[in-house]
């Protein structure tokens, strides 16, 4: 045991020897990235078939859920003069306020802790505006001191995307009546990774007033919990929380969203994974659901027992009275890693959604590509509904 122990804290510190290393040759690549694929794209948006694992009836044309990908590079990339956003930029939390799109994007920067930096968009597609600094943080500089930093070495690493000695990961964002709620990972570098909340008043928000609640716990302790997202409205008079403990996504309902710091969410099965399936290994709630007249929209990330390495995307419509209840689920991803900038990068191989955005029958979904650049695919809702309906191919 006491081996076990020494081997791991010896890996430990010899990998964080290594973090000025990284730095600058994370920096280097972002730069390089720029100059080979900026310029000349090799963008494909048709969806990679799969033959060894699809089971296609033979007499019918192939019906599963597609997206486009409308766009030859990231929408955000990190941009090296400023320090705090100068290696990572990705994991996007969204809202539309008054026709404007809002990206709350996770950002990781030189002392490799995550922050939540903003940037808008009229049309979905191209940012407008881009703000320098970041409109919330987790922790206090005395909270990253070295001591802390030393501290790291003798716990488990947790650190997920980046981001090694913790911060706000991977925001959620939802709009109820007039105040915004946060949901994020909280992580301080050492123990399990949490769930958080902070609220912001739109109008606070939409005045650059960064008036930001204390932080809230609302996931017991000791335990990794992740991907958490509040319904838009209650449902049979209830507020619903969509996260998730490996494997499977959990659901909590309660008369109200006032935490205290030790009212947990429940942790009851809502939606579970399913075997010798693309979604086999662990499913997580994306962005929050958005309510149509087909049912509740659920954008999911997920990842295979066969090939645990990649995040892919799917699609789910959940009963509007029950969320529990699945009524279509994509049966092969929707979204893979199939474009250069969901393979270059932190973690090639990654599409990781937090936000989605309906504009009347047009979609868009906001994601993370390889743990290093927002990016967006969309589709329109109609065509998404039929071919959730009517898919006919399995991997």
């Amino acid at each position: 045991m006491m081996d076990n122990v020494k081997r791991s804290l010896i890996n430990r510190i010899a990998s964080t020897s290594k973090t000025n290393f990284e730095l600058n040759n994370l920096k280097r690549m972002n730069s390089k990235i720029k100059k080979t694929y900026f310029k000349k794209s090799k963008h494909t948006t048709k969806p990679k078939s799969s033959k060894k694992h699809t089971k296609n009836p033979v007499s019918k044309p192939q019906i599963r859920v597609t997206f486009e990908k409308p766009l030859d590079k990231p929408m955000i990339s990190p941009i090296e003069s400023h320090s705090w956003e100068c290696l990572q930029t990705f994991n996007s939390a969204t809202i539309e306020i008054n026709g404007t799109i809002y990206f709350l994007y996770r950002a990781v920067g030189e002392q490799w802790i995550s922050r939540i930096g903003l940037a808008t968009s009229k049309d979905g597609l191209h940012i407008d505006e881009r703000l320098s600094y970041p409109i919330y943080s987790y922790f206090t500089p005395s909270q990253t001191s070295t001591s802390r930093r030393k501290n790291h070495l003798t716990y488990p690493d947790y650190s997920s995307g980046g981001g090694i000695y913790g911060g706000c990961e991977d925001p959620r964002a939802t709009v109820i009546g007039e105040t915004i709620y946060m949901v994020f990972v909280a992580y301080d570098g050492c123990t399990e990774p949490r769930l958080a909340i902070t609220t912001i008043s739109v109008k606070n928000f939409l005045n650059r007033i960064w008036l930001w609640t204390p932080v809230k716990f609302i996931s017991r302790p000791y335990v990794v919990n992740k991907s958490g997202v509040i319904f838009p409205e209650k449902i049979n008079d209830e507020f619903v929380i969509f996260h998730r403990v490996f494997p499977n996504i959990l659901i909590d309902r309660r008369p109200s969203l006032d935490f205290n710091g030790s009212n947990f969410l429940t942790e009851i099965d809502g939606i579970k994974i399913r075997d010798n399936i693309w979604d086999s290994r662990k499913i997580g709630a994306g962005a929050p659901p958005i309510k149509t007249e087909h049912g509740w929209l659920l954008v999911y990330y997920a990842t295979d027992d066969r090939d645990a390495s990649q995040y892919k995307i799917g699609i789910m419509l959940l009963d509007l009275e029950d969320p529990t209840k699945v009524l279509y689920r994509t049966n092969a991803p929707a979204i893979e890693p199939d474009v250069w900038y969901d393979n270059v990068g932190n973690k090639p191989g990654i599409v990781y959604p937090c936000g989605s955005i309906l504009r009347g029958n047009d979609l868009f979904v906001y994601y993370g590509g390889a743990d290093n650049y927002l990016c967006v695919a969309t589709t329109k809702l109609d065509k998404l509904v039929y071919q959730l309906k009517n898919q006919n191919v399995i991997i």
